[in-house]
């Protein structure tokens, strides 16, 4: 059993196809989805997703490319839509300074208030963070001063510091296809590195096919592919890699249902 923890099954890649996805994912293995959200007021298209599929679950959140055009939604608010069964986790919420999508202020703003809805409620925060590990790692230790919360550095990019300082703090750190490309040898070091019951599988599809699907659109059966690459990374089986993101995934998504 293998669990895809991000993915975006509201994306128009997939909405001529999303019975076909589904039914993919299950003939391979894949038990549980997590469809992520990136704009708040588009959460009614996600839960008609996770509601139409027993084992599709998201998360409720402003991705950090939006967050001038959600900048703010306040904690309250965030926490009130997490009541519907099918909400279990915040986000993708976070900092990204790679692209010119969102104000750095408005992303931090909505950065914490996701974290605080995220400390309130118990469930956990999907965070993107890409070019941003000075400041990300900054509010980070900043908010767990104030008290803690759970969380995932989704999509995992970042240097060797953020990783271990975000495990420290009790994080989790989430591993795509990016795992599997070529020059990818630095991921895989760190990869090899984490404990093991801090690590997840994700696909972030349609993004980021594994190397073997590469330049293709990516879906949640191919989380297999970056799980084999994480198992042989780190000197284990597949089946012991599935084992434990699995765990891992039920572990920090508790909302879930095992």
């Amino acid at each position: 059993m293998l669990v895809d923890s991000h993915c975006h099954l509201d994306f128009p890649d997939f909405a001529e196809d999303l019975d076909g996805i589904v039914s993919r994912a299950r003939a391979a293995g894949i038990a549980r989805m997590v469809t992520i959200s990136t704009r708040v007021r588009r959460l009614k298209d996600l839960l008609a997703i996770a509601e139409r599929y027993d084992d599709v679950y998201c998360s409720v959140g402003t991705h950090p490319h939006n967050a001038d055009e959600e900048d703010g939604i306040a904690p309250d608010e965030l926490i009130a839509l997490t009541q519907h069964p099918k909400v279990v986790a915040l986000g993708e919420a976070g900092l990204d300074y790679f692209y010119d999508n969102g104000s750095p202020e408005a992303q931090a703003r909505g950065f914490r208030a996701h974290i605080a809805a995220a400390r309130a409620t118990g469930l956990p925060l999907v965070i993107h963070t890409r070019e941003a590990d000075e400041d990300c790692a900054r509010i980070l230790e900043d908010e767990v001063a104030k008290g803690s919360f759970r969380a995932v550095l989704h999509c995992y990019t970042g240097g060797r510091e953020l990783a271990l300082k975000a495990v420290s703090l009790g994080l989790y750190i989430g591993f795509t296809g990016i795992l599997t490309f070529k020059k990818s040898d630095a991921l895989r070091v760190l990869a090899a590195e984490l404990p093991s019951d801090r690590i997840l599988v994700e696909t972030d599809s349609p993004y980021l096919a594994p190397g073997k699907f590469r330049g293709k659109r990516n879906e949640p059966a191919y989380v297999v592919e970056v799980a084999k690459v994480l198992a042989e990374t780190r000197g284990v089986s597949l089946d012991e890699i599935s084992r434990q993101t699995s765990e891992n995934f039920f572990r920090l998504f508790s909302k879930v249902r095992a």
